[in-house]
């Protein structure tokens, strides 16, 4: 299966090409069940290509498949190439499985809307795009599926576009995600002006063989990391994530759960030996950079009151505690993380857009309440979801995070540092565990609100929820499944249960920090952290289920800290001045040089042209008029007079 591993983004491309030339001829919902079974064989494709690699030997599990020579040119050589290994693979299997079940979701979500061929073409295309990100053998194709997952993003974000919302946040992700492919092509200069080629296996095996210097990985690790923070929502670049929510549901899902949100992680695990070649400092931006934006997004999450807009802050600060694992070069806690995380996040936003169905297209949290009688597969469900994110054992969410609060806690570098981003993942543990109580309790318990908005929800008479159809139900018990049972990827028994860790091994061998704390350390973290999760679980039901004590919801916190307002407002001032002084200087001093040089020119060719009259006597009279001026110069020279 290994030679054959071009079909696994092919699969994908082929359902993008077969309904954009037969889409509106299939329609509703052929066009639907096309997509689902091209992004379903690519799944399959990968699955048998796992456990082909799976059964050789470790040192064996890479194979590159090279489609043709796409860039000969002088010393840069690159092909158009995919790598089949541990890691490829795995993001493989989630981005196709996953991204298959949303697909199947879909179909019953966006049942009946005018463009309902579009969305899946869109689709398929995401998932092409992504699969080739993941696949890529170098950094120029992985980049080729990089700006293709922003494209698409733009595409999907915007689809309902006459919406100003939407065609607004469309754009903000697009244009977000520009700073960030900036720090990805620099990194690529620098790749190839350092070791003279762009293929990860060069790339790394100069990182761990010491011909890449220190000062280089570093600026390569830093570049990479702008172009990670783009495309994962970190800090400063994250606020174009949640504005994403304009998308129909099954995209929010796609994009948070399978496909561009983790892109940036990803990169970080593939060039791992470059980042552990690099100055120490380094990871550790990578980490406060990754705590900072975990604690920012879940004090953000804790006043918000759409429900997929919740959901959307929970992603950034997931994604940071992601960071936080490769900063803490626990490589393999960050993947763990970010395929359960997958499985929950996936399950929690599809759980979101089957309660919007059923509310008629509400997302208040404030006017819905008392669902899980009416919906109570998406009840069940969703509470499974919540409390896998919550970090409550032995759910999947729980194994994963206390991997990378360990990590933290036992970085060998740097360790006082790193003992405050320890609590500070602590504190956002506890937050995300509260305010998803809080959505929780607002959405499917207490009191039914929505019968005092029966009239808000453009419905026909009487306003009464109801559970989403069997299509859509499906992919919420399979992830429901995957939620609960996990985090069996990696349990920290013993070394047999460790199974990610042993798959990834031959990825990051290199980079990979084991924490060397005793068991009792690790047992006592692992079930204080929980502990605590638990009661702040309690708070949240005292504040909103039994109302013992007051909610605490500041405005500040339900407006982003204004982060968004400010940079908007210093785009459209001091920004907008910035550039039109920069445009200013440009045509006055650049071009204004540029073009003196050029009217200086002209007007010396003019002058000098009255001298070419074209009349064979006045050529003659000059020349003799130079011929007596020169031997009177020799003449005064002789007599000592010059």
């Amino acid at each position: 299966m290994l030679d054959v591993i071009w079909l696994i983004p092919a699969l994908p491309l082929a359902g993008f090409l077969l309904i954009l030339l037969f889409g509106r001829r299939l329609g509703d919902p052929k066009a639907g069940l096309l997509a689902t079974a091209m992004c379903g064989g690519a799944f399959l494709v990968t699955l048998l290509t796992f456990f082909d690699l799976l059964s050789k030997d470790a040192e064996e599990r890479s194979h590159v498949v090279t489609i043709f020579s796409w860039l000969p040119v002088g010393g840069l050589k690159v092909d158009a190439a995919f790598l089949a290994d541990p890691l490829s693979i795995t993001m493989a299997l989630f981005v196709t499985g996953i991204g298959t079940l949303i697909h199947l979701y879909a179909t019953g979500y966006m049942k009946g809307d005018p463009k309902f061929s579009k969305f899946f073409l869109y689709l398929n295309l995401f998932a092409f795009s992504m699969l080739m990100l993941v696949l890529g053998e170098n950094m120029l194709v992985t980049f080729l599926g990089w700006e293709g997952v922003g494209t698409c993003s733009y595409f999907l974000i915007s689809f309902w576009h006459t919406r100003e919302s939407a065609a607004t946040a469309g754009k903000k992700a697009f244009v977000t995600n520009r700073v960030g492919d900036w720090g990805f092509m620099v990194a690529m200069f620098l790749a190839f002006q350092a070791v003279g080629s762009l293929s990860y296996s060069g790339l790394n095996l100069a990182a761990e063989g010491g011909v890449l210097s220190k000062s280089t990985a570093t600026a390569i690790t830093m570049m990479l990391f702008i172009g990670a923070c783009g495309k994962s929502a970190q800090l400063p670049l994250y606020l174009w994530l949640p504005d994403a929510m304009e998308g129909p549901t099954p995209v929010s899902a796609l994009i948070h759960a399978a496909t561009m949100v983790t892109a940036g992680v990803y990169l970080m695990v593939r060039v791992n030996p470059v980042i552990a070649t690099a100055f120490s400092w380094a990871p550790a931006v990578i980490a406060v950079v990754g705590a900072a934006t975990a604690l920012f997004a879940a004090t953000v999450a804790v006043a918000q009151t759409d429900i997929k807009k919740v959901l959307a802050y929970s992603t950034v600060s997931q994604l940071g505690f992601m960071f936080l694992a490769v900063g803490s070069g626990a490589y393999v806690a960050a993947i763990f993380h970010m395929v359960t995380h997958a499985f929950f996040k996936a399950l929690l936003f599809l759980g979101s857009g089957s309660v919007i169905h059923g509310m008629h297209h509400e997302q208040d949290m404030r006017r819905m309440g008392a669902l899980r009688a009416l919906m109570p597969v998406t009840a069940g469900t969703f509470i499974i979801g919540w409390l896998a994110i919550a970090g409550v054992p032995p759910f999947a969410g729980f194994w994963s995070k206390d991997e990378i609060l360990l990590s933290a806690w036992a970085y060998p570098n740097h360790q006082a540092l790193y003992k405050i981003l320890w609590g500070v993942a602590l504190v956002t543990a506890l937050l995300t565990a509260y305010y998803m109580t809080r959505q929780v309790v607002m959405v499917f318990f207490g009191k039914a609100r929505w019968e005092d908005h029966s009239g808000d929800h453009g419905a026909h008479g009487d306003f009464k929820p109801h559970e989403s159809p069997a299509v859509m139900l499906l992919p919420l018990v399979v992830l429901c499944g995957l939620s609960v049972v996990g985090g069996v990827l990696n349990l920290p028994f013993t070394e047999s249960t460790k199974r990610l860790l042993h798959w990834l091994e031959p990825i990051v061998h290199f980079g990979e920090i084991e924490p060397h704390e005793s068991a009792g350390v690790k047992w006592g973290l692992a079930v204080g952290t929980a502990a605590l999760c638990i009661v702040s679980i309690g708070v949240a039901l005292a504040v909103y289920q039994r109302h013992k004590l007051r909610a605490v919801e500041p405005q500040i916190l339900a407006d982003g800290w204004r982060y968004d307002r400010f940079v908007s407002w210093f785009m459209g001032k001091p920004g907008r001045d910035a550039f039109e002084a920069t445009a200013w200087a440009d045509r006055t001093i650049v071009d204004g040089a540029v073009n003196g040089v050029a009217t200086a020119v002209r007007r010396t060719g003019g002058v000098v042209r009255r001298t070419q009259t074209g009349f064979v006597r006045n050529y003659a009279l000059l020349i003799g008029g130079g011929v007596i001026l020169l031997l009177g110069w020799f003449l005064l020279r002789a007599l000592g007079v010059l």
